[in-house]
């Protein structure tokens, strides 16, 4: 009878051990999403999205010497009321003082892994060190897939910021806990399946 109390009372210490590992994890695991490491680059690479944050924070990136030129990852087939992206981003890039150091590059992939190959189309050969520029939630997935997808060249990483997707601290609104869930979900599918195959 002791041993039996004794035994339930171990699993009770475990599991609530268990629990509170399991709640100091999800407290700090907004901020594991996030890696903002930008070093100086030969090329500043935009992932696609977010077209009202990611540019823009290229464009701060450039402008303080982070890169030479910047590449706007555009999605080739997306086309917004008849008009196709590509067509949209080549006029934003023609708007901007900093036009001569900008391209689109078009991309056929709708993941990030697809993506890193069609980003690399639009690279020079000589752009050794690259800079990417993404949400702030899909920063640590995207450097690793990079990192892992295109071998000889460096990669850094900047994060731009939408306090209405994403903020380290998901459970205080909504759309912070639907964007910390779904990033999670694709970082453990990445993980355990796509770089294997």
């Amino acid at each position: 009878m002791k041993n039996e109390r004794a035994r339930k009372r171990l699993w009770m210490v475990c599991l609530a051990g268990l629990a509170a590992m399991l709640v100091v994890f999800a407290a700090s695991a907004g901020k594991v999403l996030v890696v903002d490491e930008p070093e100086r680059s030969d090329v500043i690479v935009v992932l696609a999205g977010e077209t009202d944050r990611r540019p823009a924070h290229a464009l701060e990136l450039l402008d303080r010497g982070y890169g030479k030129r910047v590449v706007l990852d555009v999605p080739a087939a997306a086309r917004i009321y008849g008009i196709s992206e590509v067509q949209i981003a080549e006029e934003y890039v023609r708007s901007l003082r900093q036009a001569a150091s900008l391209e689109v590059c078009p991309i056929e992939g709708l993941s990030t892994w697809a993506e890193s190959h069609d980003a690399e189309k639009c690279l020079h050969g000589d752009e050794s060190r690259v800079l990417i520029v993404t949400s702030d939630f899909h920063t640590r997935r995207a450097l690793y897939i990079f990192r892992h997808e295109l071998h000889g060249r460096s990669f850094s990483i900047a994060a731009a910021r939408d306090e209405t997707q994403f903020g380290t601290r998901w459970w205080m609104h909504r759309q912070w806990a639907k964007t910390y869930v779904d990033e999670w979900l694709r970082m453990i599918w990445w993980t355990l399946i796509d770089q294997w195959r």
